[in-house]
């Protein structure tokens, strides 16, 4: 079958303005601190970077990498380095600054005038089991706001954390303005991993926990003796993509690989923002399979990132998301089998639409001696669905 997009971009204006954004995003020190903090954790392992043998010979190129987040941290996905961590920076920094943290006798904990300290977040699922998962392991009671296209699974799996979970009606958007609003009656502290005018600081450091997949990435590859010449990131509000492509930058500098970013064609915020070289929102109607992926507005911290280092981007439906997933849970060639949920779909699904349709080869330099990165965001986060897709 052969895979068609519905819109693709080339950006005119990559530059090589990296080394001021990226530096802005993350000053010196910054992603160390999280990777040394977040290797200490005890659940903490490295995830694997696999070569996809049948995938590559099916495709004509030299080799697909495929980053597997399904094991991360026992929770699943690539988000639980990120949200986890930021609970535990406002934890630190409060006990830094003195106005908050306080240890009660029954281990809780307390802001400084007594009242308890709560965090709050919007998600379409694995954001909030990372920061509920935080939350817990901190004894911090927890409020997660999702919206009417979240599936029953996924409340119930941040449920399980112990995290009280509110459903809105609406998108993913509507999802975020009512934790905002309960979050300012309630002086709760929001740990969201979308940033906004004058909300940037927490959002930077869930980033900063995605960068730990990165150095990983790195030292795996290094391991291989191999370079990867195409990167592709899938883009929800575009802070995983964002965090990766800087990290990555500042490590391989001119040398990073061509990136290419993959949206839904029913939450294109990206290619849109591309287009008017502005952020933009979009609308969204109808909510695509692939649930991570589902924002319609770019991260404003992950947006000049995209910007400057971002060759092409393309949207494309969900007409390959179930069958990409099969084709993982079932080896044709010498890589294991691979439990991979409907967003870790994308990243193939894109370089078989890139190779299916020859403008989109030629215009990214696919070849056969092409090697391509893609990453594998989540394993069965959802394990009904799992189950529905993939049997």
């Amino acid at each position: 079958m052969k895979y068609t997009y519905d819109n693709y971009y080339k950006n005119p204006k990559q530059d090589n303005a990296m080394h001021k954004v990226a530096d802005a995003l993350f000053p010196e020190g910054h992603c160390e601190k999280a990777y040394q903090s977040i290797t200490q954790w005890s659940a903490y392992e490295q995830t694997a970077l696999i070569q996809l043998d049948d995938f590559a010979k099916q495709m004509g190129v030299a080799n697909v990498l495929y980053k597997d987040e399904s094991t991360r941290l026992n929770l699943g996905a690539f988000k639980a380095l990120g949200g986890a961590y930021a609970v535990q920076h406002v934890l630190e920094t409060r006990e830094a600054n003195g106005d908050g943290s306080l240890l009660n006798a029954d281990g809780s904990l307390s802001n400084a005038d007594g009242s308890p300290l709560t965090v709050c977040t919007a998600t379409d699922g694995n954001h909030g089991r990372s920061v509920s998962w935080g939350a817990q392991q901190k004894n911090i009671p927890c409020h997660i706001f999702i919206h009417a296209g979240v599936s029953e699974g996924r409340a119930e799996s941040l449920a399980a954390f112990g995290a009280t979970v509110h459903r809105v009606e609406g998108n993913y958007d509507d999802s975020i303005a009512e934790c905002i609003k309960m979050a300012e009656e309630n002086g709760w502290q929001i740990v969201s991993d979308t940033s906004w005018e004058g909300y940037r600081e927490i959002p930077t450091q869930v980033m900063a926990g995605y960068t730990v997949l990165a150095e990983e990435t790195i030292q795996q590859l290094e391991a291989m003796d191999t370079m990867p010449t195409h990167m592709i990131f899938q883009a929800g509000c575009g802070g995983m993509a964002g965090a990766l492509i800087a990290y990555f930058w500042k490590h391989w500098r001119e040398n990073l690989p061509e990136i290419i970013v993959m949206e839904s064609s029913m939450s294109d915020c990206v290619l849109e923002s591309m287009q008017r070289d502005q952020i933009y929102l979009v609308d969204i109607v109808d909510e695509t399979l692939m649930a991570g992926l589902s924002c319609g507005e770019v991260s404003e911290l992950a947006w000049p990132i995209l910007r400057h280092a971002t060759s092409h981007v393309l949207t494309v439906g969900d007409e390959g998301v179930k069958p990409m997933m099969r084709f993982l849970a079932k080896s044709e060639g010498e890589r294991p089998n691979i439990v991979g949920g409907e967003c870790s779909a994308s990243g193939l699904i894109t370089l078989k639409t890139m190779m299916d349709n020859p403008e989109l080869k030629k215009s990214a330099n696919l070849n056969e001696d092409s090697v391509v990165f893609v990453l594998g965001t989540e394993g069965n986060t959802d394990p009904e669905l799992y189950k529905e897709i993939v049997g």
